[in-house]
């Protein structure tokens, strides 16, 4: 993968440098708002089940526009899709603010503008991804790679750190407001980009958008690494990357806390995340990477597991932190096999399926809890739903061999 030296080479890269401001910046901007979203509705509703909702809503899009996004990718200008997107997700936030300051808001329209935010930042996610090849020269590609999850999970540290003191003093509206600006500023800085017209644009094709989706579709399934991956990936976002996705039930009812704990929850989970990232960054190889996935998955089903069984705080600070540095170990690791494996002109939805999973799992995931919470409380559903993780992690484990050299670069993919 990627040295702390390759680390650095990345970041010598002028339009590396333009990126990856964007990028921290957007994201920073995505989780504050999101931590604000989930405390509004939590407060307007005091419901489990409508926190779930709006969780479903921001991250639902996926699950019917990833793969018509990946195709869209994989034909447009990546620059101009990504520029559109973000101008999108910066409006929904100006209007969330104007609602909230005029006294109109409803748990409704939170729901709606959610679900515009998730649509958005899924045409946005495979449009920018494409691009990371073209910002720097081959040899510091799984550095690029690994670098933009660790943006990622820098903003999901910062985010929540930012966002939780913020509610705290001031309400929901300044959160929001920060999310506008930041999706304002990363799409102003994409033209500052230089980048080979084959990256930004790719070639022209015959076929439709329908087409290519359900090829790229049909490529993951086929694909002897791909697709038992992804399955396991999708099992472990909808029973357990779902948890953090509907925090503040869990603060309020389990650990009696109010903004400030779910913020000191949020800070701890992504500063962890940042820790586990780091370390698989600088692991510096690719051989073995299935396995590090792999068994990332099964210690964020036993923290997941630990984390809703127990009523005190502090136990449940060491199980979100182990929660978030095997979620981020689990998705570098599987994000890295992904651009390594995939034929290079499938990259696009490959990555927008695997979008897909990251955004559309949780989401199903926290609808599914939130229900099921109305009837059988917090922590049994989140049980089960660790229970059945275990069981995929088992089947997927014993295909680790066969995953790993398919994966890894010691097979031709299909």
């Amino acid at each position: 993968m990627a040295s702390l030296s390759a680390l650095g080479g990345v970041l010598a890269q002028r339009n590396a440098r333009i990126f990856y401001s964007g990028s921290i910046v957007c994201w920073t901007g995505s989780w504050v708002q999101r931590i604000a979203t989930d405390w509004m509705a939590w407060e307007l509703t005091h419901s489990a089940f409508w926190v779930g909702i709006v969780a479903f809503c921001t991250l639902v899009p996926s699950i019917v526009i990833s793969p018509i996004a990946g195709a869209i990718a994989d034909r447009m200008d990546r620059v101009h899709l990504t520029m559109f997107s973000q101008f999108v997700a910066a409006g929904q936030a100006a209007m969330l603010v104007v609602l909230v300051l005029t006294g109109t808001i409803r748990i409704e329209f939170i729901v709606i503008l959610a679900f515009i935010n998730g649509a958005a930042e899924t045409f946005a996610q495979p449009a920018r991804q494409c691009l990371i090849p073209g910002l720097v020269p081959r040899q510091y590609l799984p550095g690029a790679v690994a670098l933009n999850s660790l943006t990622y999970n820098m903003a999901r540290f910062i985010g929540p750190a930012i966002s939780g003191p913020m509610i705290a003093a001031w309400g929901v509206v300044p959160s929001i407001a920060v999310n506008c600006l930041a999706f304002l500023y990363a799409s102003l800085t994409m033209h500052m980009l230089v980048l080979d017209p084959a990256i930004r644009r790719p070639q022209p094709r015959a076929s439709s958008v329908l087409h290519d989706a359900i090829e790229g579709v049909r490529y993951v399934t086929r694909h002897r690494g791909i697709g038992p991956l992804m399955l396991f990936a999708a099992t472990v976002g909808m029973c357990l990357r779902s948890v953090p996705e509907m925090l503040p039930p869990y603060v309020a009812e389990l650990f009696g806390r109010g903004a400030e704990g779910l913020a000191t929850l949020a800070s701890a989970m992504g500063a962890a995340a940042l820790v586990g990232g780091t370390l698989i960054a600088i692991r510096g190889r690719i051989a073995g990477l299935t396995r590090v996935a792999i068994l990332a998955g099964l210690c964020l089903a036993l923290a997941s597991a630990c984390f809703v069984a127990t009523h005190d705080f502090r136990i449940g600070i060491v199980c979100i932190a182990a929660m978030g540095a095997a979620t981020t170990m689990h998705g570098i690791s599987i994000q890295t096999l992904l651009q390594n494996s995939s034929s290079p002109a499938m990259v696009g939805r490959v990555l927008s399926l695997w979008g897909m999973i990251t955004r559309a799992a949780p989401a199903m995931g926290a609808l599914i809890y939130g229900v099921a919470s109305e009837f059988l409380g917090l922590q049994i559903p989140v049980l089960i739903g660790c229970a059945i993780c275990a069981a995929v992690w088992l089947r997927t484990w014993r295909l680790r061999k066969r995953m790993g050299s398919a994966l890894e670069g010691t097979e031709s993919p299909p």
